[in-house]
C-alpha cells in the first residue's frame, strides 16, 4: 500500500501520550477530542487534504487492539495503518479486518478500508486468523435455501480441494448401513438426505486431532415444532460446523504437526410423514438406546453418532463445537461460550488463550448427579432432561456418554451469532472458539 493514511489510536485522556504533533492536539482540543471509546475524527492539513485520523480507545481494556474493529467498520474505503498505543499489534491487525467485515452475497457491496499491517507482525497469520473467521461468519449467514445439506456439501467438497484434504461423505440410508442410526433419523424426514462428511489432512505419524462440528442446516424442531421466535434464525444452526471449518482453514494454512480429521454430520430438521417421533427409541452408532423426549433437541443425537466415530480411534484431542442449547445463552449470553472438559490444563489454556485473543470461552462442570436428570424407564438415556434446570450441562453430559477413549474431549456450545454490533463483530453470524482453540493447537503441535 501507497502512503496509507494514519489511524492513531488515543486512549481516555491520553493525547499527551500519543505521540500526535501540536497541531493535531490543538484540533483534537477544538473538537473536543479526549479519547472516548470508538469516536473517529478526522484530522485536516490545508495544504495536502486529509492529514490522519484520531481514534478513540476509551478507558483501559483488556483488549484495545481489538477496539480498533470499531475504527475499521466506520473508515471510508482507502488504505490505513495504525498508530500510537492500541496494544498486541497483531490482534489489532486482526481486530481491525474483522471489523471491516460484510455479509454482501444478497446486495451492492461497497469498498472497504484496508489495513497496512504494523511493521514486526506476520501478515499471512494475520490472513489465516481473518479468513478462518470469515469462512464462519459467511457460512452462518447465508439462509437455509441456498446452504441445505446438498449445497453445504458442496461448499465442504470445495473447501476440501481447495486445502488439499480427503473426504468422504456417507449419505442417506447409506447412514443406516454404515451404522450411523442417529444422523439418518434427524435427517429422514428433510427432501435432501442426511449426510456425514468426514474430511482428514495431514502426517498420519502426527497426534491425531478430530473436530466435529453440528451441520444442521436449519431446524424447525421437528414435530416438537419451534414457535416463530425461535425458529427465525435457525439458518444458524449449522454454527458449529461453520467454526470448524474456520479452524481447519487455520490449522492447515499453518501447516500445524497435527493429523486432523473433520466430522461434521448434515441434516435438516425437518418435519413430514418420516420425522422421528417424540417416545421412538433409536439405537446410536455406540449401541446405546436413546428415548426421544424432544425432536428439538436434535442437535446432541447427530453428534453423538460423529463423536462415538471420532472416539473409535482414540484421538489425542477431539473437540466439537455446537449451537447446541439455549440454556446455554440463559446462562452465559450470547459472547461468552461454555467450555466442557475433564481435561482442566486443557480448559485452563483455553481460557487463558480465549482471554488473551478476545475469544473467551467459560470453563463450566460437567456435574456428573445431573446424569439422572436424563434417565428413562425405557431406554438407556433419553436425550431430554426433565425438570428444565441445567439444560446446557445435561446436554454435555449427554455427548459424553458417546466418548471414552479420545485422551481429551473438549464440547463447546457455541452461539455463532451476534445480536448487536461490537468491537470486531458486525450482527450477524459470528466465530466463536476458533481463536481460543487455533492458539492452544499452535503452541502445542507448531510448525517448525
Amino acid at each position: 500500500m501507497s502512503n496509507p493514511i494514519p489511524v492513531i489510536c488515543v486512549s481516555e485522556g491520553g493525547l499527551a501520550a500519543a505521540g500526535i504533533t501540536p497541531a493535531q492536539r490543538a484540533w483534537a482540543d477544538t473538537n473536543g477530542f479526549t479519547g472516548q471509546r470508538g469516536r473517529l475524527l478526522p484530522v485536516p492539513d490545508t495544504d495536502a487534504g486529509l492529514c490522519a485520523y484520531l481514534f478513540g480507545l476509551g478507558e483501559a481494556t483488556a483488549h484495545p487492539a481489538m477496539l480498533t474493529g470499531l475504527a475499521g467498520a466506520a473508515l471510508p474505503a482507502g488504505d490505513y495503518r495504525l498508530e500510537g498505543t492500541y496494544g498486541d499489534p497483531e490482534l489489532a491487525a486482526i481486530g481491525f479486518r474483522l471489523g471491516t467485515y460484510r455479509f454482501d452475497r444478497y446486495r451492492s457491496g461497497k469498498p472497504g478500508p484496508m489495513l497496512s499491517p504494523p511493521e514486526g507482525v506476520d501478515a499471512a497469520e494475520i490472513d489465516r486468523q481473518v479468513e478462518a473467521a470469515t469462512i464462519a461468519r459467511d457460512l452462518i449467514n447465508t439462509p437455509a435455501n441456498d446452504l441445505g445439506p446438498d449445497a453445504f456439501e458442496a461448499a465442504i467438497r470445495d473447501f476440501a480441494a481447495a486445502r488439499d484434504m480427503a473426504i468422504s461423505v456417507t449419505a442417506g440410508d447409506d447412514l443406516l448401513a454404515a451404522n450411523f442410526p442417529l444422523i439418518h433419523a434427524v435427517g429422514r424426514a428433510a427432501a435432501e438426505p442426511p449426510r456425514l462428511i468426514d474430511l482428514s489432512w495431514g502426517d498420519p505419524s502426527h497426534p491425531k486431532v478430530t473436530l466435529v462440528g453440528k451441520g444442521v442446516t436449519f431446524d424447525t424442531g421437528g414435530l416438537d415444532i419451534k414457535g416463530a421466535a425461535g425458529m427465525l434464525l435457525m439458518k444458524k444452526d449449522m454454527g458449529g460446523a461453520a467454526n470448524v471449518l474456520g479452524l481447519t482453514h487455520a490449522i492447515v494454512s499453518a501447516g500445524l504437526k497435527l493429523r486432523l480429521r473433520v466430522l461434521i454430520p448434515v441434516v435438516e430438521n425437518a418435519i413430514s410423514a418420516a420425522s422421528f417421533r417424540p417416545g421412538d427409541v433409536l439405537t446410536s452408532r455406540k449401541g446405546l438406546t436413546v428415548e426421544i423426549g424432544n425432536t428439538d433437541a436434535e442437535g446432541r443425537l447427530i453428534l453423538a453418532d460423529a463423536l462415538a466415530l471420532a472416539d473409535e480411534e482414540s484421538p489425542d484431542l477431539l473437540f466439537d463445537m455446537a449451537t447446541l442449547t439455549g440454556a446455554a445463552r440463559v446462562a452465559l449470553g450470547p459472547e461468552l461460550p461454555p467450555l466442557y472438559s475433564a481435561d482442566e490444563e486443557l480448559a485452563r489454556a483455553l481460557m487463558a488463550a480465549g482471554l488473551a485473543t478476545d475469544d473467551p470461552l467459560w470453563h463450566m462442570p460437567l456435574w456428573s448427579p445431573y446424569d439422572a436428570m436424563m434417565s428413562s424407564k425405557i431406554a438407556d438415556v433419553n436425550n431430554a432432561a426433565s425438570g428444565g434446570f441445567a439444560g446446557s450441562i445435561t446436554a454435555a453430559l449427554f455427548l459424553r456418554r458417546f466418548v471414552g477413549k479420545a485422551k481429551a474431549w473438549v464440547h463447546l456450545d457455541i452461539f455463532g451469532w451476534a445480536p448487536e454490533a461490537r468491537p470486531a463483530r458486525s450482527h450477524g453470524g459470528t466465530d466463536q472458539g476458533i481463536r481460543a482453540v487455533y492458539t492452544v493447537l499452535k503452541q502445542r503441535y507448531p510448525n517448525s
